[in-house]
């Protein structure tokens, strides 16, 4: 079983997509490395992909779906900071947390969209 630390970073009423050149849009985050706890990778992929450091990752659950374990992390974004792709990410993307059927996104993403993106 794969494990992945993935964020949903909100902004107001908006949570923040990712998407590396010609993939779907998904949440920011990936795989913990050995030696790393969820958190860490959290805070690791959070930086790598968008620049974002220094925030305080609300731990909210964990998710499974095809044979991946999703530790979902929770970040509130200021407005004084913007998230800018990294490495191998090529676009950041605000969206309504309602609105994500208006994007090409992965199941996982929509769902964990759908089940957590309301918690405060």
């Amino acid at each position: 079983m794969k494990e992945r630390a993935t964020i949903i970073c909100k902004r107001d009423d908006q949570v923040l997509y990712v998407r590396k050149p010609k993939s779907k849009w998904v949440l920011p985050g990936g795989r913990i490395e050995a030696g790393e706890t969820p958190v860490q990778a959290a805070a690791r992929e959070l930086s790598e992909e968008t620049g974002l450091e220094n925030l305080d990752l609300l731990y909210i659950d964990e998710y499974e779906n095809d044979r991946v374990i999703h530790h979902i992390f929770m970040a509130t974004i200021p407005s004084s900071s913007e998230p800018s792709p990294q490495n191998e990410i090529a676009a950041c993307k605000w969206l309504a947390s309602g609105n994500i059927s208006d994007i090409k996104a992965s199941t996982a993403t929509k769902s964990i969209v759908k089940s957590f993106a309301r918690q405060k």
